[in-house]
């Protein structure tokens, strides 16, 4: 379907956050610079994801530093002073993010349809992405490509994944065995499964014969979480958490043969590179926010538990409506996981053994 707008020579993205949702921003980029491979693309992205995403080809990265108050809105309008875009993708509706775009100079900024365009962000564009009725987050982010004229194909990603840090990913690990890495910390600990879930997990894929790879930030929840799943699991595992910057876990989660996470950045990351995820839901939809390519690994009682909080069915509730609740995640069994392992060898390594 061809765009509403002609292909600019020059482009700002904003997009400050968070990490799995800068990942799918990548396959948008990406598919612009397929098609128009001559646009100059400049991205506002926040502190932490450009961590990530330094070295992302043809991209030049302004970090904006949303913790810095008024002096981070300074810095952004005098980074661009004397400069002006053909486009801006206002692709954040956080009304921070609406402030940062009043500093970006461009004639023409497209944000989300009104329906998606929450915390008054239509106020700060003055064109629309077409409205999706229930779009992944990656495909609503299409949207924006599609509207300068791309003609959109199946996401793909190129990290910016360097031999150093495969290679010190490889030696830290140092095994011969397959590796499954499991991530445990989302960003909300009520997202986060249980101890005895995750190390009960990390036993069967031990038993299975995998290496299992402990990964995460260096947060003390998740320091502490990681150390309680070693302590209880009763094969050794490799804990990595709170010791990779996040481009040595790009290259962990590159070098893994599949993870098992809950809704958090790292999942989404292991889909950029190819590696197979089994997502742990409960309070989120998984099909607007579970790993892209991954769907039927996905272990979810998303669906039980938004019926159960608001009395409707799925298909009567708002696209993306979220469940509440701290013990939510109980509702995901250690069977439920071991089956979508199994899934996930028989599709992917059939020459590994899929039986306790």
């Amino acid at each position: 379907m061809p765009g509403q707008l002609a292909a600019p020579k020059t482009l700002c993205i904003l997009r400050l956050s968070a990490i799995g949702d800068v990942c799918h921003a990548v396959a948008m980029v990406q598919q612009i610079q397929k098609q128009y491979p001559d646009i100059k693309i400049t991205w506002v992205i926040g502190k932490v994801e450009a961590m990530l995403l330094d070295n992302l080809p043809g991209v030049e990265f302004v970090v904006f530093d949303k913790s810095a108050g008024i002096s981070g809105y300074r810095d952004l309008r005098r980074a661009f002073k004397g400069r002006h875009f053909d486009i801006l993708l206002h692709m954040q509706v956080a009304l921070r993010a609406s402030i940062a775009s009043l500093c970006i100079p461009a004639k023409t900024k497209i944000g989300f349809d009104r329906q998606r365009a929450k915390e008054g962000q239509w106020l700060f564009t003055n064109k629309r992405v077409e409205p999706l009725e229930h779009p992944h987050v990656l495909d609503g982010f299409l949207g924006f490509a599609q509207a300068i004229g791309v003609n959109i194909e199946e996401p793909t990603w190129n990290m910016p994944l360097s031999d150093e840090d495969l290679l010190w990913v490889s030696e830290k690990i140092a095994t011969d065995k397959p590796i499954a890495v499991i991530s445990p910390a989302a960003s909300k600990v009520e997202r986060n499964w249980h101890v005895d879930g995750y190390s009960k997990t990390a036993d069967h894929l031990s038993a299975l014969g995998f290496q299992v790879v402990l990964c995460g930030g260096p947060t003390t929840v998740e320091t502490l979480l990681a150390q309680q799943i070693e302590s209880q699991s009763q094969h050794t595992l490799c804990n990595l958490v709170g010791q990779t910057t996040l481009k040595q876990l790009l290259s962990v989660l590159k070098l893994a043969h599949l993870v098992i996470a809950p809704d958090t950045g790292p999942a989404h990351m292991a889909v950029t590179v190819g590696t197979p995820v089994i997502g742990l839901y409960a309070h989120s939809n998984p099909h607007r926010t579970g790993p892209y390519y991954y769907q039927h690994y996905v272990v979810s009682c998303y669906q039980h538990n938004v019926q159960q909080q608001y009395g409707k069915p799925l298909a009567k509730l708002p696209w993306g409506i979220r469940a509440k609740g701290s013990q939510l995640m109980s509702g995901i069994s250690v069977a439920q996981v071991k089956d979508k392992i199994r899934q996930l060898i028989a599709d992917h390594y059939p020459e590994i053994a899929g039986d306790d």
